[in-house]
């Protein structure tokens, strides 16, 4: 069984915004898998799916960004996952717009809803996908990421969503060492 966590942030205001590109990835995920995101538990909106054989669960935290930990160990505790089976998107400002970056474990970097999820999970060795959503010198972190997307960056952004979906499925289909040599 594998848990694939999209992060971001629940409600209306923070809809398609840079911090919520994780939900993004993982709404289109499911799309692609012909499954609706629609059981709330473990302080979350999921789906359980079978793929290829194997249980998947997609996962998108509704605890706001800084506490998206607590909804992915109750996940993992119930379906008595191992660290080795959690995946997580979410979004880098340290990155130019939809440029993926793969890592099988790192530092949260900054990232608030990352170091949640490390302190809950007791370690920094799972699975990431980072997509990129580039910084701007003049405005707050805090106003950018959430903020929507410009115009210009729309484009870019939709790649990346695309790209981070068939990274997903590569490591399903294929493993996470194949995912990162194809789109790292």
């Amino acid at each position: 069984m594998k848990l694939i966590v999209g992060l971001g942030n629940p409600g209306k205001e923070y809809e398609r915004t840079r911090h919520n590109v994780g939900f993004m990835v993982i709404e289109r995920l499911a799309q692609e898998m012909n499954v609706s995101i629609s059981n709330s538990k473990f302080k979350g909106e999921y789906v359980k799916l079978k793929y290829k054989g194997e249980d998947i669960i997609l996962l998108k935290p509704m605890t706001y960004m800084n506490l998206s930990g607590e909804s992915v160990i109750q996940v993992m505790k119930f379906f008595k996952l191992d660290i080795q089976d959690l995946l997580v998107i979410y979004d880098d400002l340290d990155m130019p717009t939809g440029k993926l970056r793969l890592r099988e474990s790192g530092s949260a970097g900054g990232h608030n809803g990352i170091k949640n999820i490390i302190s809950q999970v007791g370690t920094q060795s799972f699975k990431r996908i980072r997509v990129g959503i580039d910084r701007h010198p003049y405005i707050p972190v805090v106003d950018y990421v959430l903020g929507r997307f410009q115009k210009e960056e729309q484009s870019l952004i939709e790649e990346g969503i695309e790209n981070a979906v068939k990274a997903i499925q590569v490591y399903l289909d294929k493993g996470f060492h194949i995912a990162m040599n194809t789109f790292n």
